[in-house]
C-alpha cells in the first residue's frame, strides 16, 4: 500500500507543478498598454507583442483603435463573431470583449480593463488585454474553489507551520459546530479529541501526520480517520484524509491542507462484508454445540454489537430435533453470552460456565414476541433474530447496542440475520453430530462389559476414555470371563477405526472371544480360531457373528488374552498385535513381559506362542489398548515408563490407581484414540478350600472316590451336597476308569460354587445323550448334567478334565 500511495504522490506533484492560478488579466500575464488623452499608445509591455504579433515600434504612437476595435464597434464586431461561431457573448462585469486582428490576420477574442491613472503627464489611462477563453478557464477554476468552500461536501481546512486551523469550508465548519472565528488558532489535534487514524501502517494522530507532509512534503492520500464529531459528541463517525503542503509561489511553507470525506456509510458497509467474512472463517470450526455459539458471540462483539446473548432449546444440546418453538416455549438454555468492555475490547458475561442455565423471557419482551412469530424482532437498541436451520428452531440470538453505538439500521438487521443463518447451518451440524456421536457411544458402551463378574481369583477395576468429540467413537474393548476350576479369563483388544462400523466390529469381536473362551481353550489357541474367523473372505463366511463386510476394519485389530489359575498361580497369555500387559510384583518391580507379538487378528499364516508365568499373590496386572500410552508428541518408550512409574506406587484401592493412570497419562480426560485399562491384582484360592486324590484306574476307585468325597463336605460343613456329589465323583472316575488311561485325578473346590474335576490322560471327551428304553448304559452323565448347574471337558497337553458346578445351597 505504501509504495502505491508513493506512486499516486508522485502523479499529484507531476499532474499539479506548472499549475499557475494568477489572472489572466494580471499586470504580468495581460497586453498592457498606456494610452495618452487621445488613446495613442505610448506604451506597452512585451505581452502585447506575443498577444497580437506586432513589434512594439509599430504599436508605439499608434491609436489603440488599430488594434481594437472602438466600444461600440467592438462590442458589435464581437457579437457578430460569436453569432458567427454560434455562441452567445457571457458578460465580464466591469469589463469589455473586443475582436481584435493578429498580424498574421486571423481574430482574436479579448477581454480588456480600463485603469485610470492619476498625475501629470500624457499618460492618463492604463488597458490591459487578455484571451476571453483563458480568463472563462481561470474563472472557472474560481468558480470551482469557490464551490468547495461553500458547497462540496468535502471538508476543506487550512492548517500553518504550527499546526493551528487557519481557515476552514463550510462542511467543516458544521463538523466542528463553530464558525470559523472561534476555531480559528486552535490545534489539530485539539478539534478531534480522541481521534486517530485506523488504516495500518501509517501515524495514529492528526499532528504526526501534518508534521511529516510539513517536513518531506509528500502528502498522505486516503487515511482513514475515526472520532467523535465535534457537532454530533456520543456518534463515531469516519472520514477518509488526505494532507497536502502548501507553498508560495517562492516555494516557502505556508502550512497544510487537509480533505475530509465522512466514510461512515462505507466503512460501515465494509465492516459487515468483513464481519460475514471473518464469521464464515471462524464460526462452525468444530463440531461442538457450545463452541460454536461461542464463536458466534466472539465474532459479533465488539464489531457488531455491544452484547449478543445466544439462547438454545434443550434439545439442541443432547443433539436432538427441537420441537417448534411458540408462546408455550419460552424456557430456553443460555449457552452463551459476551459483552463489550470498556476500553472496546470483549469480555464474557456470565461465562459460559457448566451446567448451562435456563432463561424465561416475560411476556411482551423481544425475544417472547419472536419466539411467538418466529421472525425477527427490533426494539430501540435490542435485535432478535430466531436461530433456525432446516425449518427447526434452534433457538435465539440476541444483539443489544446499548453503549451509545447507535440502532440497527436495515442494512444492519440484514447482516445479523445472514450472520446467524450461517452460524444456524454450523449449531444444527454440531446438533447432528452429538446426536451420531452420542448414538455411537451408547452402542459401544452398550458392547463393553457393564458390570465385571465377581470371582475368588483376581480383584478388578477397569476404565474406558473415549475418544474427543472430533475424533469420533473407536473399537477399543475389554472383558473379564469366568472360566471353569475358578480361573478366569481376561482379554483386552482395539479394532482400527472409527464410528459405527469400528464399534460394531468390535462388539462382534468380543462375543467370539467370549463363545471361544468359554470352550476352555488355551489363549494362543483362543487368537489362533479369532484370526481365523476374522480372516475369512466375506463369500466364505457362514458363521453368525462373524466378520462379512468388515474385513477391512477388522483385519486391523489386536488383541491380549490370558488366564489365570488361583489355585497354581499360574497366569498363560497370549497377544495378537497387541502391546504387551504391565506386571507389578508385591514388592514394586515393574516388568513387561516378553511375550511374542503374533500377528494382528485376520493376516494369517503365522502361529500364536503362548507365555506361562507364575504371579505371587498380590501381584498386579495391568492390560491396556494403545490409546492409554500412544501419543503424537511423546515417545512411547517414556509413556509405558510413567505408566510403569504410576503403577509402582501401589494403592489400597485398585478404583483410586485407575484414576491416578489415566489422569498422568490424559490429564485433559479424553485423547485422539480411545484407550481402555483393566487392572488386576492376584489371589490365590486357600489350599484348605481344594482337595486332589489321585486314584488308579481301577473299578474300586469309584467307591474310593465316593468315600473321599464324602469325608470332605462333611470337614466343608456342605453335608446336603453330599449326595449328588458322591453320584458325580462316581459316575466321572466310572467313565474315565472305562473309556481313559493312565491315572485319575479326582478334585474338589469349595469356592462360590462347589467344583468337581476328574482327569485323565485321554483325549476323548464323552458326549451327552438320551439312552432308549431298552438301554443298559448311557445315562449317567444326563444324570449328572441334571445335578449340575453347568459342566464340561477343559483340554491340557497332558489330557483332559471333566468338570461340573454345584450351588452351595439346594
Amino acid at each position: 500500500m505504501k509504495q502505491a500511495g508513493e506512486g499516486v504522490m508522485s502523479y499529484a506533484r507531476k499532474a499539479t507543478g506548472n499549475v499557475d492560478f494568477r489572472s489572466p488579466l494580471h499586470v504580468t500575464k495581460a497586453a498592457t498598454f498606456v494610452l495618452d488623452g487621445q488613446d495613442i499608445v505610448i506604451g506597452c509591455s512585451p505581452v502585447a507583442q506575443e498577444l497580437l504579433g506586432y513589434r512594439p515600434t509599430e504599436i508605439v504612437g499608434r491609436p489603440v483603435g488599430a488594434f481594437l476595435a472602438s466600444a461600440s464597434a467592438s462590442a458589435s464586431a464581437s457579437a457578430s463573431a460569436d453569432q458567427t461561431a454560434g455562441q452567445p457573448v457571457p458578460p465580464f462585469p466591469g469589463r469589455n470583449v473586443h475582436v481584435a486582428v493578429h498580424r498574421d490576420g486571423h481574430r482574436l477574442q479579448l477581454v480588456t480593463a480600463v485603469c485610470h491613472l492619476s498625475g501629470t503627464g500624457p499618460a492618463l489611462r492604463l488597458l490591459v488585454a487578455t484571451d476571453r477563453e483563458r480568463l472563462r478557464t481561470w474563472e472557472s477554476r474560481l468558480a470551482m474553489l469557490h464551490s468547495l468552500a461553500t458547497q462540496s461536501p468535502v471538508g476543506l481546512a487550512i492548517y500553518d507551520t504550527d499546526l493551528r486551523l487557519v481557515w476552514c469550508n463550510a462542511v467543516s465548519e458544521e463538523e466542528l459546530g463553530l464558525p470559523l472565528a472561534e476555531v480559528r488558532g486552535e490545534l489539530a489535534d485539539d478539534l478531534y479529541p480522541g481521534g486517530r487514524f485506523v488504516t495500518a501502517g501509517y501515524p495514529e494522530t492528526i499532528d504526526t501526520v501534518l508534521h511529516q507532509v510539513i517536513e518531506t512534503g509528500e502528502p498522505f492520500l486516503d487515511l482513514h480517520f475515526r472520532g467523535e464529531q465535534p457537532s454530533d459528541p456520543g456518534s463515531e463517525h469516519t472520514w477518509s484524509c488526505s494532507y497536502y503542503r502548501l507553498q508560495d509561489m517562492g516555494s516557502h511553507v505556508l502550512g497544510v491542507c487537509e480533505d475530509a470525506f465522512d466514510i461512515c456509510d462505507r466503512y460501515k458497509a465494509q465492516r459487515e462484508l468483513s464481519l460475514l467474512a471473518e464469521a464464515s472463517r471462524r464460526v462452525g470450526t468444530t463440531l461442538d454445540v457450545i463452541v460454536t455459539t461461542d464463536e458466534l458471540a466472539e465474532v459479533a462483539v465488539p464489531e457488531f454489537a455491544d452484547l449478543v446473548q445466544v439462547d438454545l432449546a434443550p434439545a439442541v444440546l443432547t443433539g436432538e430435533v427441537p420441537s417448534v418453538a411458540g408462546p408455550a416455549g419460552t424456557r430456553l438454555m443460555r449457552a452463551s453470552s459476551r459483552a463489550a468492555a470498556p476500553g472496546g475490547t470483549a469480555a464474557d458475561v456470565g461465562p459460559q460456565s457448566r451446567p448451562l442455565r435456563p432463561v424465561e423471557y416475560p411476556n411482551g419482551s423481544p425475544q417472547h414476541r419472536s419466539l411467538a412469530s418466529g421472525g425477527l424482532v427490533l426494539e430501540e437498541g435490542t435485535l432478535v433474530v430466531p436461530l433456525r436451520a432446516g425449518g427447526n428452531a434452534l433457538g435465539l440470538v440476541t444483539f443489544d447496542r446499548g453503549n451509545g453505538s447507535g440502532f440497527f439500521d436495515s442494512g444492519a438487521v440484514a447482516v445479523a440475520d445472514e450472520l446467524v443463518t450461517r452460524a444456524a447451518v454450523s449449531v444444527d451440524n454440531a446438533r447432528r453430530f452429538t446426536r451420531e456421536r452420542a448414538a455411537a457411544l451408547a452402542l459401544q458402551r452398550q458392547l463393553l462389559p457393564q458390570q465385571l463378574p465377581s470371582n475368588s481369583a483376581v480383584e478388578l477395576a477397569h476404565r474406558y476414555l473415549p475418544a474427543d468429540s472430533l475424533s469420533g467413537v473407536g473399537g477399543d474393548w475389554f472383558d473379564v470371563i469366568p472360566l471353569s476350576g475358578t480361573r478366569v479369563g481376561l482379554v483386552v483388544g482395539d479394532v482400527v477405526g472409527r464410528g459405527l462400523q469400528a464399534a460394531a466390529t468390535m462388539g462382534r469381536l468380543r462375543t467370539t472371544a467370549r463363545a471361544l473362551a468359554r470352550l476352555d481353550i488355551p489363549p494362543d489357541e483362543l487368537l489362533m480360531r479369532l484370526d481365523d474367523l476374522v480372516g475369512q473372505p466375506e463369500d466364505d463366511v457362514d458363521t453368525p457373528g462373524a466378520f462379512a463386510g468388515d474385513h477391512n476394519v477388522a483385519t486391523g485389530a489386536t488383541c491380549l488374552y490370558a488366564i489365570y489359575d488361583p489355585v497354581s498361580r499360574h497366569c498363560t497369555m497370549a497377544r495378537a498385535g497387541h502391546l504387551p500387559p504391565a506386571i507389578v510384583e508385591p514388592d514394586g518391580r515393574v516388568r513387561f513381559p516378553e511375550l511374542p507379538a503374533g500377528p494382528p487378528l485376520g493376516l494369517g499364516g503365522l502361529p500364536f506362542e503362548s507365555l506361562e508365568i507364575d504371579l505371587p499373590v498380590g501381584s498386579l496386572l495391568a492390560l491396556f489398548t494403545d490409546g492409554l500410552v500412544e501419543v503424537h508428541d511423546q515417545d512411547i518408550e517414556e509413556r509405558l515408563d510413567t505408566l510403569g512409574r504410576v503403577l509402582s506406587e501401589g494403592s489400597s484401592s485398585l478404583e483410586d490407581l485407575c484414576d491416578r493412570v489415566t489422569s498422568e497419562l490424559h490429564p485433559g480426560g479424553t485423547t485422539l484414540d480411545d484407550s481402555a485399562l483393566l487392572l488386576v491384582r492376584t489371589r490365590e484360592l486357600d489350599s484348605r478350600r481344594v482337595a486332589t486324590w489321585n486314584l488308579p484306574t481301577e473299578p474300586v476307585s469309584a467307591g474310593r472316590a465316593r468315600e473321599l468325597v464324602a469325608g470332605q463336605l462333611s470337614n466343608w460343613g456342605l453335608e446336603e451336597l453330599v449326595f449328588s456329589t458322591e453320584l458325580i465323583a462316581s459316575e466321572l472316575i466310572t467313565n474315565a476308569v472305562k473309556h481313559a488311561v493312565g491315572p485319575v485325578h479326582l478334585r474338589l473346590i469349595h469356592d462360590r460354587t462347589l467344583v468337581c474335576e476328574v482327569a485323565d490322560a485321554g483325549h476323548t471327551a464323552p458326549h451327552l445323550r438320551h439312552s432308549g428304553d431298552d438301554d443298559e448304559g448311557g445315562r449317567g452323565l444326563f444324570i449328572v448334567a441334571q445335578l449340575v448347574l453347568r459342566w464340561g471337558t477343559r483340554y491340557s497337553h497332558w489330557g483332559k478334565s471333566i468338570w461340573t458346578e454345584q450351588a452351595l445351597h439346594a
